[in-house]
């Protein structure tokens, strides 16, 4: 039994270690797309974005939604997002820790940035305050990330990175 759960936790590390499955994934959260709609939004060709959906498919973060007919009336299956198994992101996982940057950095590359409320800046902290720091930082996450999507609402997306400054 453990070497199937280890087998099912290697085979989702292996599909959340690229920024382009990542965003598939958040595509995918609020509505179905097609694969062929995914390739649109990603800037990809659909049969490299096909080789992604398969991959999510098979790590069971990506459900195939019932068949539809296409504009030409061809078949085409939609494809929801089953959620990450993690409640924000994971911390230092290499690989994945490297998608979600690679994610990121492609999604804000296609944002006007007048658009982007950004700042960056440096805290000089004791290693007690740092984690203070953190933790509240979390409880704020927390606190927010439970409302339900409704059609008021504005999909916000949100990137925190705390690191030494060297």
């Amino acid at each position: 039994m453990a070497k199937q759960r280890r087998d099912t936790a290697e085979v989702r590390a292996s599909a959340l270690a690229s920024g382009v499955r990542l965003r598939i994934i958040r595509l995918t959260r609020t509505h179905a797309l097609t694969n062929k709609e995914l390739a649109e939004r990603l800037g990809r060709d659909p049969a490299t974005t096909l080789h992604h959906v398969r991959k999510l498919v098979e790590a069971g973060l990506l459900e195939p939604q019932p068949p539809r007919r296409g504009n030409r009336g061809a078949r085409e299956i939609p494809y929801r997002s089953l959620g990450l198994p993690w409640t924000r992101g994971p911390r230092n996982e290499g690989p994945i820790a490297e998608a979600m940057l690679e994610a990121f950095l492609a999604e804000a590359g296609e944002l006007d940035m007048k658009d982007v409320d950004q700042v960056r800046f440096v805290l000089d902290l004791t290693p007690e305050r740092r984690e203070e720091y953190q933790r509240r930082l979390e409880k704020l996450i927390e606190e927010f990330d439970h409302d339900d999507a409704a059609p008021e609402t504005q999909r916000t997306a949100v990137y925190i990175a705390v690191y030494p400054s060297l």
